[in-house]
């Protein structure tokens, strides 16, 4: 089942994108992916628009609606979830942790790691106290042992 939020978000991306910027972000960043063409700008655009249209999402539809543009593998869907989640950083839960390594795991992209790491994962790190901070340090430094930050994740 597909989500409203997420079905305009990739309404909003096919219409953006182009078959000659599909081609070159294909060539550019690999990762087997496949590519809209939707540039970054619009990217941001239809998750910004998206939360306009759908203002009450709780903190579980957020992170759901996130995986469910994770799901399938197309760079511009997945950097979408990204930016869905940079915006809730302030109010994510450390239990999205199991989400994110899904996330950091399957990302085919090292395009897609760094954002992820940079605007999600580590302030959320930062913005954790106590037990939680322990818990998510402790996965971070598992990743970065596993060489999972350092080279694209498999599909």
């Amino acid at each position: 089942m597909t989500t409203p939020a997420a079905e305009f978000i990739d309404r909003t991306l096919l219409a953006e994108g182009s078959e000659e910027r599909a081609r070159a972000d294909a060539a550019r960043i690999g990762g087997g992916l496949r590519f809209t063409g939707a540039s970054v700008g619009a990217v941001r655009g239809a998750v910004r628009d998206a939360r306009r249209r759908h203002p009450d999402l709780t903190h579980d539809e957020v992170t759901a609606l996130a995986s469910e543009l994770w799901s399938e593998p197309v760079y511009e869907r997945r950097l979408a979830a990204i930016v869905l989640l940079q915006g809730q950083v302030p109010t994510l839960l450390a239990s999205v942790f199991t989400r994110l390594e899904q996330f950091v795991r399957s990302a085919g992209a090292a395009a897609l790691i760094e954002p992820l790491v940079a605007d999600v994962v580590r302030p959320l790190v930062e913005r954790l106290a106590g037990a939680d901070a322990e818990r998510a340090r402790r996965i971070v430094d598992r990743w970065a042992r596993e060489g999972l930050l350092a080279r694209p994740a498999r599909e």
